[in-house]
């Protein structure tokens, strides 16, 4: 038979997304695929609702209707402290994968560097392989998950074209400083480079932890692309709508890449998510709070149960500490992976294996997220209780 490409041989199916395959064909509770278990804002269900009904239910522009595009440049240019133009320096995509991916496109030509932190949400080293580019991981050194900045400045000076900065950090929690962020910021200039960001979890950082904007630093608009998403923030992952934004040049050449690879977001979808956008900053007031009970929920039943864990700074994700398993007979010789499976079956909870997420041999790690209801967080500790009774 006919070869295929080299490159898809060189990374698995999303391990998160076959953790949610398998929770669902044993009725596991599921916390590892990250998606919220309850509905949008009501401002943003009636939008729907109404373009159900008088549309647009055709091609939007390409790169993003225009009234979201505004809608977009007005609260994030307010975020960063700078206007943003909605005609030139944003395109709208399907998820943020997808603007991901094509600003890896976009910046990288086959042998290019692109520097990733480790742990990483999944689809970095993917998207870097898919865009022709090798990627360079850097340590984020658990249990605090600090980096060392000169690794950063070696893999500038070896020739790498961007770095990734997830921040708030998936799978981990790290909320990166001013004071790191600046650090990279530099060296990006300094080796006219750019700085890729991830920006998904802006929303959801934790007292007395603050989210800092990298384009928002001297000099950095023209040095960053920011890759971000509706998704978490209004709890809509199933409506597939991103955003890149960045410098005028970087954007027209994204633009580009977003045509051919999906022509557009859904257009009614879009017509909704307006709705979103003009809500008042009450709302991400809100949203915090409602993401700092269920983590504190859900640190305090750890906590009960004995697990070992960390304490995220941001998002909705918690990495476990599974060593002490792991070391018993009975687990003898199996992989973090191998453990969620037995753990979906037995315990009833499916968790994501930390391996997925590192690129150094680390073996003891598994991410849960409690973006779930309290009733279904609360049985879920419960279930993981059990696993302390594995040690007596």
């Amino acid at each position: 038979m006919p070869q295929i490409s080299d490159r898809v041989q060189t990374f698995t199916d999303s391990v998160i997304r076959r953790m949610t395959r398998i929770s669902n064909k044993y009725g596991a509770i599921n916390l590892s695929q990250g998606f919220p278990d309850f509905d949008p804002p009501k401002p943003m269900l009636d939008a729907l609702a109404k373009a159900a009904y008088e549309g647009p239910h055709q091609y939007s522009v390409t790169f993003g209707a225009k009234n979201l595009r505004d809608a977009l440049a007005a609260k994030q240019g307010k975020a960063i402290g700078r206007d943003i133009d909605p005609d030139r320096e944003i395109v709208v995509t399907c998820g943020g994968t997808e603007a991901m991916m094509c600003a890896m496109m976009t910046i990288c030509n086959p042998g290019d560097k692109v520097m990733v932190f480790s742990p990483f949400y999944e689809n970095y080293g993917a998207d870097a392989i898919l865009s022709g580019a090798d990627p360079i991981y850097v340590p984020l050194v658990p249990p605090e998950y600090d980096f060392d900045i000169s690794l950063v400045e070696k893999g500038f000076r070896d020739g790498a074209k961007a770095i990734v900065v997830c921040n708030p950090s998936n799978p981990c929690g790290k909320v990166f400083t001013w004071e790191e962020l600046m650090s990279i910021g530099e060296l990006a200039v300094k080796y006219d480079a750019y700085v890729v960001t991830d920006e998904v979890y802006e929303h959801l950082v934790y007292e007395p932890y603050h989210h800092v904007y990298m384009s928002s630093l001297p000099g950095m608009f023209e040095h960053t692309i920011t890759c971000n998403s509706l998704s978490k923030t209004f709890s809509i992952t199933g409506w597939r709508l991103g955003y890149l934004i960045g410098p005028e040049n970087v954007v027209e050449a994204a633009r580009k890449v977003h045509d051919f690879l999906t022509v557009g977001a859904a257009a009614p979808l879009q017509e909704a998510a307006v709705a979103g956008l003009m809500m008042p900053d009450t709302y991400y007031d809100e949203l915090r709070a409602m993401y700092t009970a269920k983590r504190d929920f859900v640190l305090s039943g750890l906590d009960r149960t004995g697990l070992k864990h960390n304490v995220p700074q941001g998002t909705y994700f918690i990495m476990l500490d599974i060593q002490e398993f792991l070391d018993m007979e009975s687990f003898a010789g199996y992989t973090d992976l191998e453990f969620c499976e037995w753990m979906i079956k037995e315990i009833g909870v499916a968790a994501v294996p930390g391996s997925s997420f590192f690129r150094e041999e680390i073996n003891r790690y598994i991410r849960i997220h409690f973006a779930r209801g309290e009733d279904i967080l609360g049985e879920a500790i419960d279930r993981l209780a059990k696993l302390k009774e594995l040690n007596g």
